[in-house]
């Protein structure tokens, strides 16, 4: 994003782009992550069941980061926040999101998570790709 002749309604249609592509990537993660639980642990029987899980379960656990992000952007994004929108903070979070979707064959937590997530579930794969392009860096 170009700071120098950006305007503040600019930094917030980028973090609200940003933010719409993560909520779809966080979407297909969940779907990957609960077709394998089904797959491994067994059915799940309700929507609060699955939401008991997502939010206490281990096997859903590495998902929290995303949803932490998601939850900066929306606060960053209020327009009622008590933190104004600047360039700086607006820069921080497409960097934090840039810094997390890091996959890693041989990482831990999160990067090797998402990389089996990447590699499973093309559905994933096209969230991220729409995500990207929201923090990679334009050349």
């Amino acid at each position: 994003m170009n700071k120098k002749n950006s305007t503040a309604e600019d930094f917030r249609e980028h973090l609200a782009q940003l933010r719409e592509a993560l909520l779809r990537l966080h979407k297909a993660l969940v779907d990957s992550e609960r077709i394998g639980y089904e797959q491994n642990i067994g059915t799940i029987p309700s929507p609060n069941h699955f939401l008991q899980l997502l939010t206490n379960d281990p096997w859903f656990a590495w998902l929290h980061p995303v949803s932490e992000l998601i939850v900066a952007l929306d606060e960053a994004l209020d327009a009622k926040s008590k933190t104004p929108l600047t360039a700086e903070l607006a820069d921080g979070l497409v960097k934090q999101t840039a810094a997390l979707l890091v996959a890693s064959e041989t990482g831990e937590g999160f990067a090797r998570h998402y990389f089996d997530a990447l590699q499973r579930d093309p559905d994933v794969v096209m969230a991220h790709a729409e995500a990207a392009k929201w923090f990679r860096p334009k050349s």
